[in-house]
């Protein structure tokens, strides 16, 4: 494992100490485990049955693997309590152990990928949750954490920015980014009805603009796109005029942020994930990754790209007071800093190759 991976999971495992008691000795099953965001969780896991855990959390990885790699730097593949199984999650899945927690992280939250696979991403979203869900009622669970996403407050408008989670959205159903978008809300929408229908202990999560270590170099969103072009010595293309704006989280804060909510004890909820730094334009973005790269790098302004899709949000920022006030969540690491972070984790990779 890099060592700045253990260091970020090493953070979150002591600001988790006390919910992570609850899954001593469990069994969680998390689709979408071989994702960027999977990944930390299951990393996480693995270095709390060797540091913290007396008797070992089992983790049951679920992935087909459309987009995520099955030997990550983030895992640890030497774990005999981390289980891999290959599974389409949009359909049913038998699973013959007791499991304890369930996390559906399965998705794709890239554009470019969306786009690619618009009927894959509804399916992963609505078929994959109503699957697991139906597996989290069979098995009583403890605790069934969706993903979700702030895309589906779509374009907010600015009376609502920082962006609360009782606000209902502006999205379009029939828009370039609905596949996405429209399936995270009907995700969310099974997922409230096996709470109230079957007492279902659901829990759901907004991320918000999560980067680090472990993005795919072709993620093709904005700070990999950055960071990669930044160490090819490349311009860093910023679209159009760059006034977009967004508020951007650091991988190990949002995980912090996750196993809370998970672990947490009131079910029925929803929770915004991310930073409540101000928010920045895509230009500034792209000075701030120029001043931490180790190379001298412009930044050039073009279109975007025809396979980009359209109504793009113009703003995204979180408000956290929910999270805040009642699961104690507090960010740590700095956008400039988690940029240096990255950077430095995807030299590390390029080096490799």
């Amino acid at each position: 494992m890099h060592p700045i991976i253990r260091q970020d999971i090493r953070q979150i495992i002591k600001d988790i100490k006390k919910e992570a008691r609850l899954m001593e000795g469990k069994t969680l099953l998390i689709s979408g485990g071989a994702g960027f965001l999977g990944s930390y969780i299951v990393a996480t896991i693995s270095l709390l049955n060797t540091s913290l855990f007396k008797s070992p959390c089992r983790v049951i990885v679920v992935d087909n693997y459309i987009t995520g790699k099955r030997k990550r730097d983030l895992e640890s593949l030497d774990d005999k309590n981390i289980e891999f199984i290959t599974h389409d999650i949009t359909k049913p899945i038998i699973i013959d152990k007791t499991i304890d927690y369930i996390i559906h992280a399965a998705g794709l939250a890239s554009p470019v990928y969306y786009r690619k696979f618009p009927l894959e991403t509804i399916e992963a979203a609505i078929f994959g949750a109503k699957n697991l869900l139906e597996l989290a009622r069979k098995k009583k669970v403890k605790s069934f954490l969706f993903f979700s996403s702030s895309e589906i407050y779509g374009d907010p408008d600015p009376n609502f920015i920082p962006t609360p989670e009782t606000y209902r959205g502006n999205v379009s159903p029939i828009g370039s980014r609905a596949c996405y978008d429209e399936s995270k809300r009907l995700g969310e929408t099974i997922s409230i009805t096996y709470f109230d229908k079957y007492k279902v202990p659901v829990k759901i999560v907004r991320p918000f603009n999560v980067y680090g270590p472990g993005m795919r170099p072709d993620d093709y969103r904005v700070i990999p796109t950055f960071l990669m072009r930044a160490l090819e010595r490349k311009p860093l293309p910023v679209h159009d005029e760059g006034n977009q704006t967004r508020t951007f989280c650091y991988i190990s804060d949002a995980t912090t942020a996750f196993l809370k909510v998970l672990l947490s004890h009131k079910s029925g909820e929803v929770y915004n994930v991310g930073s409540d730094d101000d928010e920045i334009n895509m230009m500034s973005l792209a000075q701030i990754v120029a001043d931490v790269s180790p190379k001298k790098v412009e930044i050039k302004r073009i279109p975007y790209p025809e396979n980009y899709p359209k109504d793009e949000p113009r703003r995204r920022r979180p408000d956290l007071s929910k999270i805040k006030n009642i699961l104690n969540y507090r960010t740590r690491v700095s956008l400039r800093t988690g940029l240096a972070r990255t950077l430095r984790w995807f030299a590390s990779q390029l080096e490799k190759q």
